[in-house]
């Protein structure tokens, strides 16, 4: 009997609906996302729902389709691979990768906001703390995990209830209660102000940056072989984590909005920010380092779990020659050493942005686009992926399929495609408010940014040799699947 790749092969304890929607939450939700939201008051909910519905159930749910198709470990490498070849399939997965270059350092930005909040606000502002933070926190972060030390599936989840969903509830807690007590608003919640104003562009831009909210349920699309009755349960599954994840980053935008004027507001330490502000008003000073220091144990339980998952999902190309010899290396832990520091190199060197424009928010705004752009490059390859798929290889085995046959596949593709290119087209240009100084050098910077970030992973495959092919070990490829995913 030849076992078609999906089909199961073995019997495991299957996860529960409410489990399994807290797990695909964890990949996403991020409080460091609430202060570019909030510049937009409540028109956020306007800007979030429109993204969840083009962009991330599309996206969420062809995922779900191939990885339940092809649940070997390697992910969108693997889907992209088997549809459009090893070049395109080591391209995705570099742009998958490579996003995490710009956004390591905008994460670690957030923690040292953070930990300036505690002892010295007027720190969060200092480009010379937060450069030293940066590269302090991700060259600790690279040297332990030298040590193969595991992060779960679990440890993931309890960092994001203690840095996330709880601070998150307090501060909807907090604004809700500022709104009932009859206090000053600095924003109108009128339902006219629903709807921006959709006539001038820069309104527009700010979709990018929610793409970015909304972004990587694809790593935990392998889960929906691992809960009962996919094809009914695992949309539920999203439908629920879409739910929490809007939830908490409108009212948590909200939130933020209506204590801090739109034009004081700070993308890195507005959240901090605010809850300060909330806390202070209620005499309990003594709560700021205890919520703080929950954010920033989440935060960083975060960067740790992606700082080796990234990599070793990168290691698994190695097996089909995609990468030169050098970044081969294992340590006796099976942790490729070499892709490490050459991944802790480039963000050193990408953190540096914040000493070369003008201000904090424009850095870490670039940060962000530089993050997006390449996420929604990788995001495209995968929605195409999904559709050629279903042609290609019709008799691989999916536990779960999108419904209504092929005309379901090409309406979430198609769909899904058409918002990525769009959002990915405004991530070029500086939101409404922003001053970004010399507009020209702004965007040959993005620009260049990013065809580099394009060019880079397609000049390793033309150059790469047969010697460069090696075997990945059954255990090293276990280890790899449980790290990813």
């Amino acid at each position: 009997m030849v076992i078609e790749p999906g089909h199961p092969v073995e019997h495991r304890r299957k996860l529960n609906v409410f489990v399994l929607a807290l797990l695909c939450l964890a990949v996403v939700i991020s409080l460091r996302n609430l202060p570019i939201s909030a510049e937009y008051g409540i028109s956020a909910l306007f800007y979030y729902g429109v993204a969840a519905i083009i962009f991330m159930i599309p996206y969420a749910l062809i995922s779900a389709e191939l990885a339940s198709g092809w649940p070997k470990s390697g992910g969108v490498y693997i889907w992209v691979r088997e549809a459009l070849g090893e070049r395109w399939g080591f391209f995705a997965i570099w742009m998958q990768w490579f996003h995490n270059m710009t956004w390591y350092p905008a994460m670690l930005a957030f923690v040292g906001a953070g930990i300036a909040y505690i002892f010295d606000p007027f720190l969060a502002t200092n480009k010379v703390y937060l450069i030293t933070v940066i590269l302090v926190g991700f060259w600790g972060i690279t040297f332990l995990n030298f040590f193969g030390i595991q992060t779960s599936a679990w440890i993931s989840s309890a960092c994001v209830i203690i840095g996330v969903l709880i601070p998150g509830a307090i501060l909807i807690a907090l604004g809700a209660f500022w709104i009932l007590s009859g206090n000053p608003l600095n924003i109108s919640l009128a339902p006219s102000q629903l709807i921006p104003d959709l006539t001038h562009p820069s309104n527009l831009v700010f979709l990018s940056g929610v793409f970015l909210a909304l972004v990587g349920l694809e790593v935990n699309a392998n889960l929906a072989r691992e809960v009962k009755h996919p094809q009914k349960n695992y949309p539920r599954a999203i439908l629920i984590a879409i739910i929490l994840a809007l939830t908490i980053l409108i009212l948590g935008a909200i939130s933020i909005a209506i204590v801090i004027p739109k034009e004081k507001i700070d993308l890195v330490s507005g959240v901090f920010e605010a809850f300060r502000y909330f806390l202070l008003q209620h005499n309990l000073p003594w709560a700021i380092p205890l919520i703080f220091g929950c954010i920033i144990l989440g935060a960083i339980g975060e960067l740790n779990a992606w700082a080796i998952a990234s990599v070793k999902g990168l290691f698994v190309t190695t097996e089909h020659g995609s990468l030169p010899p050098i970044f081969h290396k294992l340590n006796k832990n099976h942790v490729p050493v070499n892709l490490l520091i050459f991944q802790a190199l480039v963000v050193t060197a990408t953190s540096f942005i914040f000493l070369y424009l003008p201000n904090i928010n424009i850095s870490y705004w670039v940060l962000s686009a530089f993050s997006v752009q390449m996420y929604l490059t990788m995001y495209v390859l995968l929605l195409v992926s999904g559709i050629v798929l279903r042609y290609k290889k019709p008799h691989v085995h999916r536990v779960y399929k999108i419904p209504f046959k092929n005309g379901g596949m090409w309406i979430a593709g198609i769909v899904g495609i058409a918002a990525s290119l769009f959002a990915l087209v405004l991530s070029f240009f500086p939101p409404e408010g922003f001053e970004v100084g010399n507009i020209y050098t702004y965007e040959i910077l993005l620009f260049s940014g990013f065809i580099i970030s394009c060019v880079i992973p397609l000049v390793i495959v033309s150059c790469r040799k047969p010697e460069w092919q090696i075997e990945v070990l059954e255990e090293i490829r276990e280890e790899i699947h449980r790290s990813t995913h």
